[in-house]
């Protein structure tokens, strides 16, 4: 893994959890057949580091959704 990578993802996604969610979503993609958004610098460039570049580069957002998240009229349990 290229740390330079990982540093450059976390100022776009400074939540380390979507960070890991997204590159992990994003290899198994590649790993299933997806094309890349960028061109690997090298032709021995892992997936993982594809991942990372793609979100760097502003190619990945994450869009998180905070609304409707508990069902209406239902109180919590403690």
């Amino acid at each position: 893994m290229n740390v330079e990578l990982l540093d450059a993802a976390r100022e776009r996604v400074p939540n380390v959890p979507v960070l890991i969610n997204m590159v992990s979503k994003r290899v198994r993609q590649l790993n299933a057949g997806f094309r890349p958004y960028v061109r690997p610098s090298h032709p021995d460039e892992s997936r993982l580091d594809v991942a990372l570049r793609e979100i760097a580069e502003g190619k990945l957002i994450a869009e998180i959704d905070f609304t409707g998240t508990l069902p209406e009229n239902e109180p919590l349990e403690m």
